[in-house]
């Protein structure tokens, strides 16, 4: 007797989110959940996917993303569909769109997310409501910005924060968390965090455990200082007993370079006795403002964009300095506020920290950027063309599950990141010999190959046969934090 369903993939090469080797299965789909996984002869579906050859996975998670606006602002996130992703995490950094309310200028580095006027989500609940009017094409959850909150209780943020300001951000924070953030993110690297004390983050954080949330963060320092850091960071995960995320895990300067074997031994040691976890990015660059604090001569920094000079956009800092005659520091001044990339990795390091078991991976990339840095495009692509298959860094099974059934672990995302009946049906199928990141430095906004079909919850979202193309399902849906499962 056959049974009927929505959509039947046969013969795939099934990675299924865990760390194992794949097996060659077929998938059944009905509505928006995987309704079965095996040998499914008796089956029949008025949509059938021949999948021989080809490897199936859940549909990727990018953990770290500046992507708050940009789900809104356009909706049919190609960037992200072309390389199989299908939940992203938006907030990171210290640097949320809500809850916030902006008046006038937006403050560094809060301008990466976009334009004041664009600002205008005060409540948790607002952005929701915004999120579900614009349907963008794939799933979110949401982390609340420790700088995004400083911005707006705050006349200035190169200083501590008063008693009354975070009782004010805690009551911000709360109300958050009530309507369904996943926790709370810093990016105490910037000057509008740097000079917040331990202190004022222990207090913020102090609220999280009630709520089974977590505690992301952009360090301190990713330069000489890291151990430093991760100290701090895990103290306060300690403190607050909740789990932490080091964001975008590195070894940054030139005078922190083959450090990775230390770092990741120390985060391992933080591991035996609290919840720590990390995701990175497949490059050895970096992207962000252009921070005057960063600027040297120890490597190259590409200049983005730059409000006062935008013709000098698409140039290193370099370049710039010699056409102006004048030194990097005061041609940095001049081009303020400027976006940069700054090529201040080792190769070496970077390929330590993607093959580690226990790293995410995350984009990172800034959708507003005119320029922006290639891993926008083209993150997880390079770790399964590139470094998996490529460089044999790892075994493709594991390079799936640090997109997947680890990303969904670390941050509750119950019902996702597996193969797997009853599971939200997020899929990708892609080509395990063919996948290739296309973005470059020259040319970063470029579509992956071999990322075949992309299905959100149920629906195929894009599919790229002969050439890239959105189908024009756009099924993506608000993830609440409902904690621990």
């Amino acid at each position: 007797m056959s049974h009927a369903t929505d959509l039947l993939i046969l013969n795939a090469c099934l990675y299924d989110g865990t760390p194992t080797p794949p097996l060659q299965q077929d998938v059944a789909i009905r509505g928006d959940k995987i309704e079965a996984v095996g040998d499914l002869k008796g089956y029949t579906a008025q949509q059938v996917v021949d999948a021989s050859g080809m490897a199936l996975a859940p549909g990727f998670i990018d953990v770290h993303t500046h992507d708050d606006i940009e789900l809104i602002r356009n909706p049919a996130m190609l960037s992200k569909l072309s390389q199989g992703i299908t939940t992203v995490i938006v907030g990171n950094c210290g640097i949320s769109a809500s809850p916030v309310a902006v008046t006038d200028t937006v403050p560094d580095p809060l301008n990466l997310l976009g334009k004041a006027d664009e600002f205008r989500f005060p409540t948790l609940s607002a952005y929701k409501e915004a999120f579900e009017q614009a349907q963008p094409a794939l799933n979110a959850a949401l982390l609340v910005g420790h700088t995004a909150l400083r911005a707006q209780v705050m006349d200035r943020l190169d200083r501590a924060a008063t008693e009354q300001e975070i009782n004010t951000m805690r009551t911000m924070l709360v109300g958050a968390l009530q309507q369904g953030a996943k926790g709370l993110s810093t990016g105490l690297a910037y000057q509008s965090a740097f000079h917040a004390p331990a202190e004022e983050i222990d207090a913020l954080t102090a609220v999280l455990a009630e709520y089974d949330a977590l505690y992301t963060t952009h360090l301190r320092t990713e330069f000489d200082g890291i151990i430093d850091a991760l100290d701090e960071a895990f103290a306060t995960g300690q403190k607050a007993k909740v789990p932490v995320v080091i964001s975008h895990l590195k070894c940054a300067g030139k005078a922190n370079w083959g450090r990775s074997a230390e770092v990741l031994d120390h985060l391992q040691s933080a591991q035996q006795h609290q919840h720590v976890g990390c995701d990175c990015y497949p490059y050895s660059a970096s992207s962000s403002t252009l921070d005057l604090g960063q600027v040297t001569t120890d490597f190259e920094i590409f200049i983005t964009w730059s409000d006062p000079h935008p013709a000098m956009a698409g140039q290193t800092l370099q370049a710039i300095a010699d056409s102006w005659q004048c030194s990097l520091l005061e041609a940095a001044e001049k081009l303020q506020p400027a976006g940069a990339v700054y090529h201040g990795m080792d190769e070496q390091d970077v390929q330590r920290i993607v093959s580690f078991p226990g790293s995410m991976i995350g984009s990172d990339g800034l959708p507003c950027d005119p320029s922006p840095h290639p891993r926008l495009w083209g993150s997880f692509p390079r770790v399964l063309g590139h470094y998996a298959r490529d460089k044999g860094l790892m075994p493709m099974e594991l390079a799936v599950h640090k997109m997947t059934g680890l990303s969904a672990r670390e941050f509750m995302l119950h019902g996702r990141g597996l193969v797997k009946p009853g599971f939200q049906a997020d899929l990708v199928l892609f080509d395990p010999l063919k996948v290739k990141d296309n973005a470059s430095f020259v040319q970063p906004k470029q579509a992956a190959d071999g990322i075949l079909k992309v299905w959100v919850n149920g629906q195929l979202s894009y599919e790229n046969t002969q050439h890239p193309s959105l189908t024009g399902n756009r099924a993506g849906q608000f993830l609440q934090h409902t904690g621990k499962e």
